[in-house]
């Protein structure tokens, strides 16, 4: 299965079809219940890879618990970092639910805030690696001070893989980020409601932001008043009216309402602040005094005042510079001979209404995409309506209505439109490596939304340098200073690709740094406080940056493998040959079985099904086209019909295809091999050339704790020299024709059998040697486990013990009895507290010895195997 953000499933399930042939089913309310609906008592039970979301996966965490999954799969796996706090309940949900499966973890910023984070993240994968929270604390708490990374790191290279952009420059082109800044100065009226309502929001008490929620909802109404006049005026408006409740009910009321529908990342930002530190209070019920209720009126006052002056301003200059901003961005695509499209982002859904108008009055009507959370506007269910149609019954609709909305929209702005103006919700998840122009109408101040913004067309497949487009309010010396560290410290808006990333996996996290910006502007009044709150912060900032988290990250988290290099270029050239090999015989079984059913364009790669040859199943017509390897770089550019099906190996036809000739029965055959004749030049064929022998392929299974299928090729020349399987395997590399059907001969078949022992052993051999290399791991790791648990009560229990010695010595200088009493009393409930201590540190050795019996049994039932062998075909050679 495949966990992620809501906001990526989509992009999961279409990355799983195109590149890796993998059907796959994502599971929200409505699919959950459909497949609910049709006898299936637990969805999660399928015969595919199924997506769901974080939320979706601690809502269903009973049902999830019951599969045994072959491999559980986390995306943007630093959101669970807080496993090991109890308030994390969605880590811990996830990680209680697939606690017996496989697990691989993704992110690209495993270490953040604290080094506990890697302990939190690697339990989730393995329980075993380190001890429990407190020994893990006590034997590595201190080693971004202390430096000592050898130990840590040996332990941490079975489980983490990490590569660096700059370790694969040679085989992906990435391209640079060109920053342009649009300044703008606030219109008289607008500077004035700006100064009224940040002078609000400073004081000290506020009825209409309790104090559980004070620090949050400012920082999202100074966002909202920075956004645009449009956006705060609606909140003003909510803010009064809750105090109108207030007055009418005399008790406190919650703000969410009146600020959710206008912002709508309020959820996971909440979320996110309590994870890191702010809980919010309790603060039910208390009556409001007399003189409390008559500063509520005054308060009121004030809010629908700072509404009023807000519906008054027809225009904002922000918003008037957006042409302008507009204009010098397409003209640096035009330099740079990229398609003019771009993508605004802003922080309120109000804003983005407002910018829509405004571009539509300037001449790009119908030009225009939204994309925001709920995509319930009339043009975004239009847009969705007609991208249904034209997909009917192909596999481009996933099921999801969240996840299809999506893909609709971004496909009508790469093929139609020219300009997405977005809200935070299209900052995770969706590709648009076609446009290369972002605009950060909005800034906010957590540096990784950024990133992730500027990551939806700085990616991987962007043929062009992207031109990044930040507002800048010249008037605010606060949001001066923020710009310059988000550009000149973490490197966000110019450079080459991957430069930021660096920074922002080196420094605390982006929320950490988001409340100390907010606190700047909530705290520092005069231009000179805010220059000397900036000051520090950018001196801390450097420290982190260039020192602390540096020297942690190059030294614990990267060159695992010094050969890194040298493998990946392994790996891509392997890769790419298997996949260019893999797809052309794809495609010549599929014209093998297919002869007379199907149309064939050998140009396109593509054909249409004349007739069903599964009359049992389902099948759509086509057409089908299948994408090669060798293309895969200019797919972007790749213009499919609507109903276009994309055939790869997982596709349901491919997939029947394949089952169908696994069944045939196939008897042995004379093969003449036209090498001659062939376009291709396989020089190690060539000493076969008029020759002839024969050749037998087996299916060779060894089941046990797994199951592993090897296929061994058995040949030999007809002058008794045996051929190689890397030779064996190139016969099939050419055409051939079928001869007469032949037996083959004693004497080959029994040097066949001896050939085939040999070859089975060695796959035996290789076999138990991976099993003792796991053996060996498995049972350090506990050593290591035990050791952890150990040190960690032990050094309780001397903690205890010194504790104790000193309050005894201290008792027997008392000369007050009831006072010794009381001490030695204290003395005793310690004694008990060490006393069990120790019974937990011989528990904890009777579990990792349980442990231990538990894993020699695991290799007993390894080294039980099971062999299962099948002869699939033989055939008498010849090569001309």
């Amino acid at each position: 299965m495949y966990i992620c953000p809501a906001s990526l499933r989509k992009q999961w399930s279409q990355e799983l079809a195109d590149k890796f042939f993998l059907p796959s089913l994502i599971l929200e309310s409505k699919s959950f219940t459909e497949a609910r609906n049709s006898g299936n008592r637990n969805p999660f039970d399928q015969q595919q890879i199924v997506i769901c979301s974080f939320q979706f996966a601690r809502a269903k965490e009973d049902l999830i618990s019951f599969i045994d999954w072959d491999l559980a799969i986390i995306d943007e796996a630093h959101r669970l970092r807080n496993v090991y706090k109890p308030s994390n309940r969605i880590g811990r949900s996830i990680k209680q639910s697939l606690a017996s499966g496989k697990k691989v973890l993704l992110t690209a910023t495993p270490l953040q805030n604290s080094i506990l984070e890697l302990y939190g993240m690697v339990s989730i994968i393995d329980d075993y690696a380190f001890g429990d929270l407190n020994s893990f604390r006590s034997r590595y708490g201190r080693i971004l001070e202390e430096g000592h990374f050898s130990e840590l790191k040996d332990r941490l290279r079975p489980l983490c893989k990490r590569t660096l952009r700059r370790q694969v420059v040679e085989y992906v082109n990435y391209t640079n980020r060109i920053a342009i800044v649009q300044e703008f100065f606030p219109y008289p009226e607008e500077q004035q409601l700006y100064d009224l309502v940040s002078g609000y929001l400073q004081r000290d008490n506020l009825f209409a932001l309790p104090v559980s929620q004070r620090r949050l909802m400012t920082l999202i109404l100074r966002r909202l008043l920075a956004s645009s006049t449009f956006a705060i005026q609606a909140t003003l408006e909510g803010l009064a009216a809750k105090l109108d409740l207030l007055i009418e009910k005399n008790s406190p009321q919650q703000v969410d309402d009146a600020i959710a529908f206008n912002f709508e990342t309020l959820d996971e930002l909440r979320e996110e602040w309590q994870e890191n530190g702010d809980q919010e209070q309790d603060e039910s019920g208390e009556l409001l005094t007399v003189e409390e209720l008559q500063q509520v009126i005054a308060e009121r006052a004030e809010l629908r005042e700072f509404t009023r002056l807000a519906t008054i301003i027809s225009s904002n200059s922000k918003g008037d510079k957006l042409l302008t901003a507009l204009n010098s961005g397409f003209s640096k695509l035009r330099e740079l001979g990229a398609p003019e499209k771009a993508v605004i982002f802003t922080e309120s859904t109000r804003t983005q209404v407002y910018l829509k108008q405004i571009l539509e009055a300037q001449g790009f009507a119908g030009k225009i995409v939204l994309f925001n959370g709920s995509n319930t506007d009339p043009d975004s269910r239009s847009i969705y309506k007609k991208w249904l149609d034209r997909h009917k019954g192909t596999d481009r609709i996933s099921g999801s209505a969240t996840a299809d909305m999506r893909q609709a929209l971004v496909d009508c702005f790469r093929e139609d439109a020219t300009i997405m103006i977005a809200t935070e919700a299209a900052a995770e998840g969706i590709n648009l490596q076609f446009c290369s122009l972002v605009v950060n109408y909005d800034m906010p101040w957590n540096p990784q939304r950024i990133e992730q913004r500027i990551g939806r067309c700085h990616r991987y497949g962007q043929r062009f340098d992207v031109v990044v487009v930040n507002f800048l309010n010249t008037a605010n010396a606060a949001d001066r200073r923020v710009y310059q560290l988000l550009d000149q410290k973490f490197l966000l808006f110019s450079g080459v690709f991957g430069a930021s990333d660096e920074v922002l996996g080196s420094i605390e996290g982006g929320i950490d740094f988001e409340k100390r910006i907010a606190a700047i502007y909530q705290e520092c009044r005069k231009p000179e406080e805010i220059q000397q709150a900036f000051d520090c912060l950018q001196k801390e900032l450097e420290q982190s940056i260039e020192e602390r988290f540096e020297n942690t990250r190059k030294n614990l988290l990267e060159n695992f493998d010094e050969e890194v290099h040298r493998k990946l270029r392994f790996s891509f050239e392997k890769g790419k040959e298997y996949l260019n090999r893999y797809e052309q015989l794809l495609w010549d079984v599929t014209r093998y079985f297919l002869n007379g059913y199907a149309e064939f364009n050998h140009s396109s790669d593509s054909f249409i099904l004349c007739r069903n040859p599964f009359p049992e199943a389902p099948v759509h017509p086509g057409p089908y086209r299948l994408l090669r390897t060798s293309s895969q770089q200019k797919k972007s550019e790749i213009t499919l019909a609507d109903d276009t099906n994309i055939y790869r190996g997982g596709h349901p036809l491919a997939r029947k295809i394949i089952e169908a000739c696994r069944q045939k029965s196939l008897p042995v055959r004379e093969l003449v091999f036209d090498y001659t004749g062939s376009p291709k030049k396989i020089s190690m064929l060539e000493q076969l050339v008029a020759k002839s022998g024969w050749l037998q392929v087996c299916l060779f299974a060894i089941e046990s704790f797994e199951t592993e299928e090897h296929l061994l090729f058995i040949g030999e020349t007809d002058d008794g020299e045996p051929l190689d399987r890397e030779l064996a395997e190139r016969f099939f590399s050419i055409d051939a024709k079928e001869a007469n059907e032949c037996v083959i001969p004693l004497d080959v078949q029994e040097r066949f059998e001896a050939m085939k022992r040999v070859a089975e052993q060695e796959v035996l051999e290789d076999n138990s040697q991976r099993n003792a290399v796991f053996f060996d791991e498995e049972y350090d790791k506990l050593d290591k486990w035990a050791e952890d648990m150990k040190h960690s009560l032990e050094k309780e229990i001397k903690d205890l013990d010194g504790e104790i010695r000193l309050r005894k010595a201290a008792s027997r200088k008392l000369t007050v009895l009831e006072e010794k009493v009381r001490e030695l009393r204290q003395v005793k409930d310690l004694e008990k507290k060490r006393d069990e201590k120790r019974k937990h540190l011989f528990e904890a050795q009777d579990r990792i010895e349980t442990r231990k019996d538990g894993l020699l049994e695991e290799i007993e039932a390894r080294m039980r195997q099971s062999i299962r062998e099948e002869s699939l075909f033989a055939v008498r050679w010849k090569i001309r």
